[in-house]
């Protein structure tokens, strides 16, 4: 009997992967009961609607410690998997990464940590985290190659800077050990999601872009809508 999975290689001629995967299932699902499937980057987004504003939580109030040089190199290595925003940002910015030599993302972290120590030296910046969370759509965009990548050298800058912000006040030793932690974090994050990516059969596909693409942008407009509207 004729095989009835319209997925199948019998059927395509091509050796399953989801970047082809992709493609077929919205031509197959071009229906009105297939309007739910390119809808679903507005899930993620609505489910973050009915969460709290995108703030960083830091591990020094989580655990209730005091800042010392042990616990501010523990405090930076936890801050980029601890804030939601940041962490979405750096996972997605791998993506953009698999096409750049190692040199670019270490202009990205090294902009990063530019952008901290100027928020130690001037703080108080007004709407970073509105700014912060705003900076997701511009990530898309830059993803779906619309914008041109050189935008997220600032974006990643003002995420630094926002993130120096939970450290305000803290003396020289838990600071800079706070700085090194931060740093090293978000290199090896960026280097663990490369490393992933890479052994990938098929990590691209422009219909694998456009859907990552559209839950930044979700995940992005519901984090500063709920910085806008407290």
């Amino acid at each position: 009997p004729a095989d009835a999975n319209p997925f199948s290689p019998a059927r395509t001629g091509k050796p399953m992967s989801f970047s082809n995967l992709w493609p077929m299932a919205t031509r197959a699902s071009s229906g009105p009961s297939g309007l739910a499937l390119p809808l679903l980057p507005l899930i993620p987004a609505s489910l973050l609607l009915l969460a709290p504003a995108a703030q960083a939580h830091h591990l020094m109030d989580l655990l209730h410690l005091q800042p010392t040089p042990l616990t501010g190199l523990l405090s930076g290595l936890a801050h980029p998997v601890l804030g939601p925003d940041h962490l979405v940002f750096l996972l997605a910015l791998s993506l953009v990464g698999l096409g750049h030599r190692s040199a670019w993302m270490l202009a990205l972290l090294l902009t990063g940590l530019a952008g901290s120590l100027l928020g130690l030296v001037v703080p108080g910046l007004p709407g970073a985290e509105v700014m912060v969370s705003a900076t997701l759509m511009l990530e898309a965009l830059v993803l779906l190659a619309q914008w041109p990548v050189g935008l997220l050298l600032p974006a990643l800058g003002l995420h630094g800077y926002a993130l120096s912000s939970a450290v305000l006040g803290w003396t020289q030793g838990p600071l800079v050990t706070y700085l090194v932690g931060l740093f090293l974090g978000e290199g090896l994050l960026l280097l663990l999601a490369l490393t992933v990516l890479r052994r990938l059969a098929a990590p691209g596909g422009e219909g694998l872009r456009r859907l990552l693409g559209g839950v930044l942008i979700g995940c992005g407009a519901a984090w500063t809508w709920s910085a806008l509207v407290p």
